[in-house]
């Protein structure tokens, strides 16, 4: 099992940015996809992004294409979400979480992931 833990949430007006971290412990970082996944009052949970477990494939939900950008650095065991041209509809609990299998990537189905952080919030104001 991986810990998670996430952190860089906030507020912030809309236009603004804000960097989320979420830092792994326990098993083998490097060899796990990893997500950013989001959830809003009385919505479901979304995807947001993700990274295979190289570092060499990101994917992104098309609501925040071009505005958001995933990265990770296995040395220390850190994904980063660095989120642009925030919007009021980016508020949302946001979660990191990581790939129940081993070398895998592509997936945006949080049912794929078995490890979550606690969350962390962020709010755009308008």
């Amino acid at each position: 099992q991986v810990r998670l833990v996430e952190s860089g949430g906030g507020l912030v007006q809309a236009g603004g940015s804000l960097r989320l971290s979420c830092v792994a412990s326990g098993r083998t970082f490097s060899r796990y996809g990893m997500g950013w996944f989001r959830q809003a009052p009385g919505k479901e949970r979304e995807f947001v992004a993700g990274i295979s477990w190289s570092g060499g494939s990101t994917y992104y939900a098309d609501s925040v294409k071009g505005r958001f950008t995933i990265s990770r650095d296995n040395v220390k065991r850190t994904v980063y979400l660095q989120m642009n041209s925030l919007k009021p509809e980016d508020t949302a609990v946001y979660y990191c979480a990581a790939a129940s299998s081993t070398y895998s990537s592509g997936s945006k189905d949080p049912a794929d992931f078995g490890s979550w952080g606690p969350g962390t919030q962020v709010t755009v104001s308008s």
